[in-house]
């Protein structure tokens, strides 16, 4: 008997109806939240306070039924996307009246927009690239705050006297920097330097090529290389008659083709000396 209600749970765990209104309650769910930040009438709140209940009981429905469809469901809870759902619907049910959890009860609310991201698979494949792509871009990024601190250090030794707003010291000259690398009104700094030190382009210049062209194209070249193997991945699990060739299969079709060639050469001398044989004689 639970075989078939699982069964018949699986079947409405992977009905597209099913996934369409799981979307359509979590954009709903959106929506209610942005509504509250508005002064609403007392009818309104109402409305908000039972479609809030009726999203939370939607929510704790949806998660058990993924719970029951799952076939191994001892390690349904050892994959972080189902932590976080469960997470967001259990902190869900806290009451929202005047109480001490109330507004981490508001917060948790606020993230069930996030539920968006564990139901779609584009999403995920995304955050998980995302994800996978930190500890490489950890490496870049301590590069990119070693060029922040040289480039903050001298221009807050230079440029002190001219605008201490600015350049200050080397924290508030970290943040000028960043302020120059997201090219938000930076022309204007470059310019008060340049009233005193023409040649104080040179700084600027240099910098944004090193921040602004080079380091983040690197960032944006190593999240999309995650990314693609990322898909590779997911292609992988829904097809696996699919694979893509590895270089070791590359590789042993080079040298079986390499054989080959080697052969069909072979062949073709040895008929080319059969040939000639008979006219020397």
């Amino acid at each position: 008997m639970f075989e078939s209600l699982q069964s018949r749970l699986v079947k409405l765990k992977d009905n597209r109806v099913f996934e369409f209104a799981v979307v359509a309650v979590i954009i709903i769910s959106a929506l209610e939240i942005g509504a509250k930040t508005y002064e609403l009438p007392a009818s309104a709140m109402s409305l908000t306070a039972l479609l809030d209940v009726f999203i939370t009981v939607f929510f704790l429905l949806e998660i058990s039924i993924r719970f029951l469809a799952d076939d191994d469901k001892r390690h349904f809870f050892k994959k972080g996307w189902n932590i976080f759902d469960t997470l967001v619907v259990v902190i869900s049910l806290i009451p929202v009246q005047d109480s001490e959890m109330a507004l981490l009860a508001r917060l948790v609310r606020v993230f069930r927009v996030l539920r968006m991201v564990s139901v779609v698979p584009e999403l995920r494949v995304l955050i998980n690239s995302l994800l996978k792509a930190l500890p490489q871009l950890g490496y870049v990024l301590l590069l990119m705050f070693i060029i922040f601190y040289i480039y903050a250090a001298i221009g807050s030794y230079i440029f002190a006297d001219i605008n201490p707003d600015l350049w200050g010291d080397i924290a508030i000259s970290m943040l000028t920097l960043f302020r120059i690398m997201t090219f938000e009104d930076w022309t204007d700094i470059q310019y008060e330097t340049m009233d005193v030190y023409g040649w104080s382009w040179l700084y600027y210049m240099s910098f944004i090529f090193l921040t602004a062209f080079a380091f983040l194209n690197m960032v944006i070249g190593i999240v999309v290389n995650v990314m693609e193997q990322e898909h590779a991945r997911e292609r992988l699990l829904k097809n696996p008659e699919d694979k893509q060739p590895t270089i070791a299969d590359l590789h042993n079709e080079i040298i079986a083709l390499k054989a080959l060639l080697q052969q069909q050469s072979s062949s073709a001398a040895s008929a080319v000396d059969d040939k000639k044989t008979p006219a020397a004689d």
